[in-house]
């Protein structure tokens, strides 16, 4: 994890940017500085513990303990904290953490939904100076055992409901993780569990509140290693910094229109990129964490209602599960509720229908090595008076980079030229600032490979709009090339949203011996509907020019990743298998 951290410094260092080793930083702080700066020389400044601090989500904590001590910062259930609460339950979990055997820099896993105790340990690991990873409860316990190897966790948190899965991972082990359970609250705990399980509570009752806490010697050390979802390959161990994850939590909630002491719903998953950060962010502003166990419309509504939710966030097949949600299920809103989605373009039929609910929908783009959102729709007002279909066009783009990433642009991956503001030119999506991840861990030949060119390469095509907006049209590797035309998915998808019948879709290639690769369509039905392949073909011919018309429509469920992403190369390999059309 260092190697990581020092190639990214190695790349600063050529880039002619100064760096302050920690050692020198932190154990020599007393010391007058001459600075260099166009010829002047600037004598009498000091460098030192009043005004050098390293960048840190910790902080975010310890404020909120103070300014919103009284404030509601967790709701389950029955379960409410205060911030003061919250800060103490995570002071005596680090403290611990450390009683475990757990050091600087140690890895402690989780898998766990989106329960209170996810929420606190992203807090009580860093505190304890040790790096979180979050793991997606989606994994089968092959899948576990192999991200529990690579990240060499020491403790593994896990909730009731998936300690089946945990066990079945660590029988693969050969030193399996120290094994820590979450049971409910006011639950009762299982007869049959393992007294060598530690359970939460009692951990967390164990901590002492005098603790004193590991801080990052560096705000360049690591805070978490996320894995990526799987959607294209195997997942890859993305390593955040204290840095990178104080800056992408202030610019999250900024980018939610958030204020101060928000209420959030939270439908993202806290494992996908540490909930968009906002796991950290939330604390900044002295927010409301609302959690819900399970993602259901009827859970949504309930909550917006009983918590008075102002913000929640989540991928377009939350919204498409809000929007199809049975009439029984529905409340309406006492308020509008603003909605960040993202991970893939929102067909516009989704966009209307949401805001037809009561909701005020932003989009914002990123990816998980770039702590989530990376990019937004930033909306201008002069776009109000458009017609609608045209403001849900502008909506579903995916705008321009926050304040706290240094830039983004669409370059010809070959030549590294910004393509041109003319909306039609494809090139990919490559992203450059502090928000951007460490490297990928034990992996430096993907690390670089990633920077090549002094910029993160996405692997997204966009086009760059004549207002410098982006607008993404595939991933690399899901552009279809049929008769030397380049098909974007994302535009058949949108057209296949658009379809009275159709619930969900996904478009892969599908190898040809004539064209080389045609569009296979991959529908779920509404319920009630009952269309076939020619109904769907035509209709996709009727809108689209006719050679991006899918030749192939298969029925059935999407494989999704646990963040709402559809698993395209689960269905490209199941095209493949279909062979040649022709």
């Amino acid at each position: 994890m260092n190697r990581l951290i020092k190639y990214c410094l190695n790349c600063r260092l050529k880039k002619g940017l100064s760096w302050v080793s920690s050692s020198t930083k932190y154990n020599q702080r007393q010391f007058s500085e001459k600075v260099e700066s166009q010829g002047k020389s600037f004598e009498g400044l000091l460098r030192c513990d009043a005004n050098d601090v390293a960048l840190t989500p910790i902080s975010f904590l310890e404020r909120s303990a103070k300014v919103f001590r009284d404030r509601t910062s967790i709701v389950y259930g029955s379960v409410t904290y205060t911030w003061e609460h919250t800060y103490f339950r995570c002071l005596k979990l680090a403290s611990a953490l450390t009683l475990l055997g757990i050091s600087q820099q140690d890895v402690v896993a989780t898998l766990m939904p989106n329960v209170p105790a996810m929420n606190e340990l992203h807090f009580a690991v860093p505190m304890a100076g040790a790096v979180l990873c979050t793991l997606n409860t989606r994994h089968d316990s092959t899948m576990i055992s192999v991200i529990l190897r690579h990240s060499e966790a020491k403790i593994l948190f896990v909730d009731q409901e998936l300690l089946n899965l945990a066990e079945g991972a660590l029988k693969l082990l050969e030193k399996p993780p120290i094994l820590v359970l979450f049971l409910e609250p006011n639950g009762s705990s299982s007869p049959n569990r393992n007294s060598s399980i530690y359970e939460y509570e009692s951990l967390v009752h164990l901590g002492r509140t005098d603790f004193t806490i590991r801080r990052p010697k560096s705000e360049w050390d690591p805070i978490s290693i996320n894995y990526t979802s799987g959607t294209t390959s195997q997942p890859k161990g993305v390593v955040y910094s204290h840095r990178g994850a104080y800056l992408n939590s202030l610019a999250t909630t900024f980018l939610h229109g958030m204020g101060s002491m928000p209420v959030y719903l939270w439908t993202v998953p806290m494992f996908h990129c540490n909930g968009w950060c906002l796991t950290w962010g939330l604390a900044a502003l002295g927010g409301t964490n609302v959690c819900l166990r399970r993602v259901c419309p009827k859970d949504i509504y309930e909550s917006i209602d009983l918590h008075k939710v102002t913000h929640m966030g989540g991928a377009p097949t939350v919204l498409n599960m809000i929007v199809n949600a049975p009439s029984c299920d529905k409340k309406t809103l006492p308020h509008k509720v603003d909605i960040m989605t993202g991970g893939s373009p929102p067909p516009a039929s989704i966009l209307f229908k949401i805001e037809e609910l009561g909701f005020r929908v932003s989009h914002l783009y990123g990816l998980t090595e770039t702590y989530g959102p990376g990019t937004y729709c930033i909306w201008r007002p002069e776009w109000d008076t458009l017609p609608r279909e045209e403001q849900v066009k502008l909506k579903a783009r995916q705008g321009m980079h926050h304040f706290c990433l240094e830039d983004i642009d669409v370059k010809d991956p070959d030549t590294m030229k910004s393509v041109p503001a003319d909306g039609k030119t494809f090139g990919e999506i490559m992203f450059r600032g502090n928000t951007v991840m460490s490297g990928y861990f034990k992996d430096q030949n993907a690390s670089q490979e990633a920077f090549r060119g002094g910029w993160f390469r996405s692997g997204d095509l966009a086009v760059k709009h004549a207002d410098g907006y982006l607008e993404v049209k595939d991933r690399s590797k899901d552009v279809i090339i049929s008769g030397g035309e380049n098909i974007s998915s994302v535009e058949l998808e949108t057209v296949l949203y658009s379809h009275p019948a159709i619930l969900e879709a996904a478009v892969v290639a599908r190898p040809d011996n004539h064209w080389g690769q045609t569009p296979c369509a991959f529908v779920k039905l509404k319920e009630g509907f009952h269309i076939d392949a020619e109904n769907i073909i035509k209709f996709c011919r009727d809108n689209l020019p006719h050679y991006m018309a899918p030749r192939t429509v298969v029925f059935e469920d999407l494989p999704r990743t646990s963040t709402g992403k559809v698993q395209k190369f689960v269905l490209r390999e199941k095209a493949k298998l279909m062979g040649s059309l022709s």
